[in-house]
């Protein structure tokens, strides 16, 4: 395919960054202990965010994912939907979060999203089990083994964290917010700085329709 948009979903679909308040909320002691070194980068991603989630107990699944019915997106999101759908090309959801979480705040919108890919959890036993068919070294849903299974011409990142620096420095060009920004001025890779969708959509518009 000539374009393909990898989308974040926590704190970039998300206005707050859902994932990180239910690790807090639903584990506040290790997560009080093992984000500070997540972000510090001297604990990975897979090994942190594993611990903190599979030492939550399976009861409080059904919470988490009422948490996070009331987590609204950020604006914009439908209308760039729409401009991709508009422009034939794919939308895919890449999440460093639980697949759960996606699923509920998308709602009906999901179905117009061409894949999601993120944490799966096993309940069946008395603390959350956590699988992923993408772990990397680094990270639990490692973002550029994703993108690898999706040929294209160019490959369009939107996102703001720390999970996403991967995927920002594989993409041909990045949205960038918050956190990723300043990772990405450290490894000095050019991004789009954003603020909402119709930010994404216009400099999109902008850019395809002059080539």
């Amino acid at each position: 395919m000539k374009r393909i948009v990898f989308c974040d979903f926590d704190g970039t679909i998300t206005i707050e960054e859902t994932f990180v308040a239910v690790l807090k909320k639903f584990a506040p002691e290790l997560s009080a202990k093992l984000l500070p070194q997540i972000y510090a980068q001297q604990l990975t991603l897979r090994e942190g965010v594993r611990e903190i989630l599979q030492s939550i107990p399976s009861s409080s699944y059904a919470e988490i994912l009422e948490f996070t019915r009331k987590q609204p997106m950020r604006p914009g999101f439908i209308e760039l939907l729409d401009f991709l759908d508009s422009q034939k090309v794919p939308l895919v959801v890449v999440s460093g979060g639980l697949r759960g979480m996606v699923e509920i705040v998308l709602d009906t919108t999901q179905q117009r999203v061409h894949a999601i890919h993120a944490i799966d959890v096993d309940t069946s036993d008395t603390l959350i089990k956590v699988h992923s068919d993408y772990q990397g070294e680094t990270e639990l849903v490692a973002k550029v083994q994703v993108m690898a299974e999706y040929p294209a011409d160019e490959k369009i990142a939107i996102s703001d964290s720390l999970t996403d620096l991967n995927m920002g420095l594989e993409a041909s060009v990045v949205f960038a917010r918050d956190r990723l920004a300043e990772y990405l001025n450290e490894y000095q890779k050019p991004y789009i700085r954003w603020n909402d969708f119709s930010d994404v959509r216009n400099y999109l518009a902008k850019s395809w329709i002059s080539t």
